[in-house]
């Protein structure tokens, strides 16, 4: 059933099961929906200080990582907070919603259906083995993290309703609110019995088989968008980190304006009551234009790297077009959406198909914007 053959083992990070990056141990903390308490975000600083490189980094999942870790008392300390509510599904908890639902736009409020998919996959013994790159999604209808790639998503076509999502594609079964949950939990459970070597639901040769009565009429493509979710968004503050890394103070000072909402766009949603001054003080930007430009963690980090993208990309200046810079080929952290591809390269970079050095990024990136 599976349309090819992996030779080697799932190896996605988590807490008890890190990567060994350059910078040492890289632990993985989920976050089902991208919701943190302010009382989570404290452990998170405090985990970061005591026990990591003192940053918090933010994925392209909403999820969080803590590198340079030494482990004794990291899961102890999570486990407390409710941040690894099951040891055995800690790498599965992977699962992304419409973080502006119930703030602003969307046809239905997906609030609530992450923490309870979340529950039901953790009770769910059998689940425990999925891989752990599986990502599911609840989408509130503008097909924001329908666009994410997630391999099973429930997305809103009405207040109460919406269509399930396999691999990104419309499958064109329709499920109520109320079901969407059991629905999504079904596919993944069809997924790990019928997977073989796969990781994902696109490696399947039809992955329509997923679904309870076959293959459905494929509909036609519905619209993508994806809001802005920095500065001042409805009743919420988006802030952006750059290139998504918080020292464990920002973290501190973000946790000061309450519970918040980690998006995959590496941002955070906060309650619109946030002090903006209070953040800007502690580096933390509320300018849409800080999201622009992104990189991959680069070297030293990354053995794999080949430049300190992060370095290299700091001089960049926005220009309204989304830039990410990658140290190598696999272009690890790239954004899903229509973005300008940079890619390090024999001691520069790749840009536009041609090659240039370090020094002249910014003005090779400078002339197909004011083409």
């Amino acid at each position: 059933m599976s349309g090819m053959s992996r030779v080697r083992a799932d190896a996605c990070p988590g807490v008890f099961a890190t990567h060994d990056a350059a910078d040492g141990p890289l632990a993985r903390v989920r976050l089902p929906g991208g919701a943190v308490t302010a009382q989570q975000m404290q452990v998170l600083a405090g985990c970061a200080q005591d026990l990591g490189d003192g940053d918090v980094h933010l994925t392209s999942r909403g999820n969080v990582q803590l590198r340079g870790v030494r482990q004794p008392g990291l899961a102890a300390r999570l486990g407390d907070a409710g941040l690894l509510p099951s040891p055995t599904h800690e790498r599965v908890r992977n699962v992304l919603a419409s973080p502006l639902s119930g703030i602003h736009g969307g046809l239905a409020d997906v609030r609530g259906l992450a923490g309870e998919l979340d529950r039901a996959l953790c009770a769910r013994p059998a689940l425990a083995g999925l891989p752990g790159r599986f990502l599911f999604a609840f989408d509130d209808g503008r097909g924001d993290v329908a666009a994410e790639g997630a391999d099973v998503c429930w997305r809103a076509v009405t207040p109460s309703s919406g269509v399930v999502l396999l691999a990104g594609v419309d499958s064109g079964a329709h499920v109520p609110r109320s079901g969407s949950v059991s629905s999504l939990l079904a596919v993944a459970q069809a997924f790990a019995d019928a997977r073989g070597s796969a990781w994902r639901v696109g490696e399947l040769a039809e992955p329509s088989v997923l679904l309870p009565d076959g293959p459905r009429e494929v509909p036609r493509e519905r619209a993508v968008r994806v809001d802005p979710t920095v500065g001042r968004i409805g009743q919420a503050v988006g802030v952006a980190p750059r290139f998504g890394r918080l020292t464990a103070e920002q973290l501190r000072v973000l946790a000061e304006s309450g519970d918040a909402m980690v998006t995959p766009w590496r941002s955070v949603l906060l309650p619109a009551g946030a002090d903006v001054e209070r953040l800007h003080e502690a580096g933390l930007s509320t300018d849409p234009a800080t999201a622009e430009i992104t990189a991959c963690i680069g070297a030293p980090g990354c053995a794999k790297s080949l430049a300190d993208v992060r370095a290299d990309a700091a001089v960049l200046v926005p220009s309204g077009e989304q830039v990410h810079v990658s140290g190598c080929a696999r272009r690890c952290g790239r954004p899903s959406g229509t973005h300008r591809d940079v890619v390090a390269e024999g001691g520069g970079y790749r840009v536009d198909g041609r090659w240039t050095p370090a020094s002249g990024l910014a003005d090779a990136l400078a002339r197909r914007a004011l083409a």
